[in-house]
């Protein structure tokens, strides 16, 4: 039965809490739409980014608009309209860092389109050292660079 009175939604009743909450959140603009750019080897770490952002005492208030799939290069063309629009609804990119992430020809492609958008770019590395080396389109652009428990006072 769970808190929802026993009206059994099927596990769709928080969803439809968390997103009219976000609406209202928007509509007052304590929230703003975020692309998310991050190399796939540290999904695990964006994961946890994410699940943060959505905890109710969270300081990180965003809506995620990234494209949760993994690239395959066989669809490039297709894959960069899509994470085009996708730039497009989002009022930020923040890029999550790693000593992986340097050679990620996509972090780079997307790190160029939203500033070519007019987008606001942040990017974000976990714990208290940040990453020996930084994809190029970060550092030609003199992206800020943040820890991530510094992040909710960047957006």
């Amino acid at each position: 039965m769970g808190g929802n009175g026993g009206v059994d939604r099927g596990g769709l009743g928080d969803i439809t809490d968390l997103e009219k909450k976000a609406k209202e959140e928007l509509q007052r603009g304590e929230r703003r739409n975020t692309f998310l750019s991050f190399d796939y080897d540290d999904i695990d770490d964006v994961n946890l980014l994410r699940a943060h952002a959505k905890n109710d005492k969270s300081e990180i208030e965003f809506i995620d608009r990234s494209v949760r799939e993994p690239f395959d290069s066989e669809r490039k063309e297709y894959l960069r309209q899509k994470i085009t629009e996708r730039i497009k609804q989002c009022s930020q990119t923040i890029v999550y860092v790693s000593d992986k992430t340097h050679n990620s020809d996509w972090v780079n492609w997307e790190v160029e389109k939203s500033l070519e958008l007019g987008k606001k770019v942040i990017a974000v590395y976990k714990g208290d050292t940040k990453p020996k080396a930084l994809p190029d389109a970060i550092l030609n652009n003199k992206i800020k660079v943040v820890a991530w428990k510094n992040l909710a006072k960047e957006l």
